[in-house]
């Protein structure tokens, strides 16, 4: 099956969130200008197959790890941030409006 444009449109902004940082899927739902947030979390879902798409730095509106349960095992995505040197606690981003990174503030 062929991914749609509007997925290899995310996958190229979520390519762009530096290591270190995260950003939301409304974010980057705004950014795009069409689709919503729930369509950015099912692309998203989809992009283990794609090359390079830190899908692990895209949280929910609240700093939640909302979508680890995509993962392959349920620690994934948490590791993975805490790799990147990001606090988690309650599977929540500490700092979380510190690290927060928009598209649309840091693409244009």
């Amino acid at each position: 099956m062929k991914k749609s444009h509007y997925f290899e449109q995310v996958y190229e902004v979520t390519r762009q969130i530096p290591a270190g940082r995260v950003s939301t899927y409304g974010a980057i739902a705004d950014f795009l200008a069409l689709g919503s947030a729930r369509m950015v979390g099912w692309a998203l879902n989809k992009s283990f197959s794609a090359e390079d798409v830190p899908a692990h730095r895209v949280v929910n509106r609240k700093g939640e790890l909302s979508g680890r349960i995509h993962f392959p095992s349920p620690t994934m995505m948490e590791e993975l941030l805490e790799n990147e040197g990001i606090k988690i606690v309650d599977h929540k981003v500490c700092d979380f409006k510190k690290l927060l990174w928009k598209p649309a503030e840091e693409l244009l």
